[in-house]
């Protein structure tokens, strides 16, 4: 009778979203350069609409320089005290970006009420020059920033943070000609509070999925069944129990279970097995197994399934 413990690999020392810090600061750059003309903008024409998009823009930089310190913190080695390091920081970015988006969005859906019973003067031409030039400057961020959005929640938050701010340049583009074309002002709390409408669901997306790394949940795409019946396939292996597969920062998932066996002189050969079947089948590398016997099996807590 024995058992054993095996890690199919040990903790990277980075992260998908590492791969993108040096995009991820050109981004934050651009943005940076865009607030301050948006600012100046803003003063010079008495655009309150450039101004409160430059108070939104604030924001944006904000939530990318938290990207970059995620992805700082993110490379620190592991200590006694955190085994893991600080991989979850850029969980925790991310969830500070959908929580600061949601609200900005109920920001922007109160101005635009507000703006809608009493519409206030647009200097129509002023404002739409400065809104070409950050719509530019927002779809070159965007494009930068496109392809780690799919790796990583953390360059996800930062790429919707960009987008949010880039439809914001488009909507005042909009209403900056229907006002200059018809005269309408309440044309611009409208184009407001849809631009936040749009904003809502991508950002509660974004928060659920952080949420649900934060809570351990199974990661999409693996079916604990299906992993089970897998690992109970492999020879010599008569019982899985107490199974968890959850993600620990995007792009590395972790597994444990425990292997009820016929004969534990046999563990070494099931732990290989098990690892590279995990490996090939579930692209999961972090695995952590351990070998019992069917009477190590029952001494197990109740509540182990």
């Amino acid at each position: 009778m024995g058992h054993g413990h095996s890690h199919g690999s040990s903790i990277p020392t980075g992260s998908a979203a590492a791969k993108n810090k040096g995009r991820l600061g050109w981004a934050l750059g651009l943005t940076l350069a865009y607030m301050l003309a948006e600012v100046v903008g803003g003063l010079l024409t008495g655009s309150l609409a450039l101004l409160a998009d430059a108070a939104h823009m604030v924001t944006d930089a904000g939530g990318l320089a938290l990207s970059l310190l995620a992805i700082h913190y993110a490379g620190k080695a592991a200590t006694p005290s955190k085994s893991f390091g600080y991989m979850r920081f850029e969980i925790l970015a991310a969830l500070a970006n959908a929580v600061v988006l949601l609200g900005v969005t109920a920001y922007i859906l109160y101005e635009a009420y507000r703006r809608f019973i009493e519409p206030t003067e647009i200097l129509g031409w002023p404002m739409m020059l400065v809104a070409l030039v950050g719509l530019g400057v927002n779809l070159v961020s965007m494009k930068l920033l496109a392809s780690g959005s799919s790796e990583s929640l953390n360059i996800k938050g930062a790429y919707f943070e960009v987008f949010s701010d880039m439809l914001g340049s488009v909507g005042v583009i909009v209403a900056a000609l229907v006002v200059m074309g018809t005269g309408w002002r309440w044309v611009d709390p409208l184009v407001g509070a849809g631009i936040g409408l749009f904003i809502v669901p991508r950002t509660w997306r974004l928060l659920n999925e952080a949420i649900h790394i934060l809570l351990e949940g199974t990661p999409p795409g693996i079916d604990l069944a299906e992993v089970t019946n897998s690992l109970g396939d492999i020879p010599g292996v008569q019982r899985v129990y107490d199974l968890h597969v959850w993600t620990l920062t995007s792009g590395f998932d972790a597994m444990s279970a425990h292997l009820v066996v016929a004969d534990v002189s046999k563990g070494v050969q099931i732990i290989r097995a098990a690892r590279a079947l995990m490996k090939e089948r579930f692209g999961i590398e972090h695995v952590t197994l351990q070998i019992e016997d069917v009477q190590l099996a029952a001494e197990a807590p109740e509540l182990r399934v």
